[in-house]
């Protein structure tokens, strides 16, 4: 993971106040096809801007939302469009100014608030820290001390937190990440009731498809190398939508010989393609296809693609990179 991008907490809460001091409405966004750190961070935001007294809206491009985060205070709020032509962005955990699916963003006043080292540093303020294991991270360094995080900011952040890290599994997590997550609970957030409502309440045709995706499983690279495919077919039979595609791909990562995994869906105008490692790079191979994420967790879609097509390419790029060479 890159080292090179770190916020100066202090002057990041400085550079913000000015902003807000020019605005008297505030957008806060989140990436297309949102997972629980972009949901997650974007509603804590949005609960501590509100509390300045601030008009503040929130929105997803996406009109499908994770509904296992229903949970969340302000969650019904979110919107899938923008109402205000004027007001300042926060967008949060969204790499690229694209990635936030809206038209008409270009000059706008932005706050990138985000984590991923692959972000093009779209903002107007780039409140960017690789460091960090989750958006929700930066956003409660960002706020803490500054203003006053309830628990429905903390919970929210805490979801995001614990979704990104997978319950705390990825290989960046730290002491300073159970710290962090311990702050967190000092503010409110019930574990047990934010793990139960994420983790329990799955929908049946989430569990059809995931039956889907396991049986459609194949080996390559001596067991190295596992994918799944879920076709148009496949989503259509078990009535499945993209939020319970979650997890799915961990399914492949923990095969025992298995060090990179992949879930390869065919959408309806493009093939979206989930990578997972063991610790190996996945960073160059996503980028090739234009996408992005993280080391151990990226991803990429392709427009117009058929999908046997987009496995091949896969694993020619797989070894390219050299990326099992690594292990």
């Amino acid at each position: 993971m890159s080292t090179e991008q770190r916020v100066d907490w202090e002057v990041a809460r400085q550079e913000l106040q000015k902003l807000l001091e020019r605005f008297s409405t505030v957008t806060v966004l989140s990436h297309i096809r949102p997972d629980p750190d972009a949901i997650g961070t974007s509603l804590g935001v949005y609960h501590l801007l509100r509390g300045l007294g601030k008009r503040v809206e929130i929105a997803n491009a996406s009109r499908e939302l994770p509904h296992t985060l229903d949970f969340l205070q302000g969650f019904q709020k979110i919107k899938w469009k923008m109402d205000y032509d004027h007001s300042l962005i926060v967008s949060c955990d969204c790499g690229s100014l694209d990635r936030l699916g809206f038209e008409g963003l270009e000059g706008r006043t932005i706050v990138n608030l985000d984590h991923h080292s692959s972000n093009t540093r779209f903002g107007t303020l780039n409140l960017v820290d690789d460091s960090a294991v989750s958006s929700s991270e930066v956003a409660f360094r960002l706020f803490d001390g500054w203003l006053p995080i309830g628990r429905e900011s903390a919970e929210a952040f805490y979801a995001a937190l614990i979704s990104d890290t997978r319950h705390f599994t990825t290989s960046n997590v730290t002491e300073g990440t159970f710290t962090l997550a311990q702050a967190m609970i000092g503010r409110g957030v019930r574990p047990a009731y934010v793990a139960q409502q994420m983790l329990q309440r799955r929908s049946l045709a989430s569990l059809r498809v995931l039956g889907k995706a396991l049986e459609s499983l194949q080996l390559y690279e001596n067991a190295q190398v596992a994918i799944m495919r879920i076709t148009r077919e496949d989503l259509a039979a078990t009535g499945a939508k993209a939020s319970d595609l979650d997890g799915v791909v961990d399914y492949a990562r923990s095969l025992v010989t298995v060090e990179v995994a992949a879930l390869v869906v065919e959408m309806s105008r493009e093939v979206k393609v989930s990578l997972r490692s063991k610790g190996l790079d996945l960073l160059p191979v996503a980028r090739a296809f234009g996408g992005g994420g993280h080391r151990e967790a990226a991803g990429f879609e392709v427009p117009g693609r058929e999908s046997g097509k987009v496995i091949e390419e896969l694993l020619e790029r797989i070894a390219s990179e050299g990326v099992l060479s690594r292990s």
